[in-house]
């Protein structure tokens, strides 16, 4: 297993809670990291003969949305940074 990563993104993760009648928000910086192998996120790990895709989707001033299409279904994640470096990276990887 290659343990140096190719390129990352970060990402954040809100958090919602209510405290004393009022919903607060936290969000928990996180990164997402790209090896010759697999992609991984603060809990997930996903192999890439298991990723089909990525794409990128803004939603409002820098705030977007960076999509894993993968065997498993698409999962999405909060990037403030545009990640179409990030992706480039991706699909220029051979596959396994």
């Amino acid at each position: 297993m290659n343990s140096e990563a190719i390129a990352w993104q970060s990402y954040y993760k809100v958090h919602r809670e209510i405290q004393e009648g009022k919903q607060q928000s936290h969000r928990s910086h996180r990164k997402m990291e790209l090896y010759a192998d697999r992609i991984t996120t603060h809990r997930r790990e996903f192999a890439l003969r298991d990723v089909f895709d990525m794409s990128y989707r803004r939603i409002g001033g820098d705030i977007g949305l960076l999509y894993l299409h993968t065997s498993t279904g698409v999962f999405s994640y909060n990037v403030c940074e545009d990640p179409r470096e990030f992706i480039q990276h991706f699909k220029s990887m051979p596959f396994p």
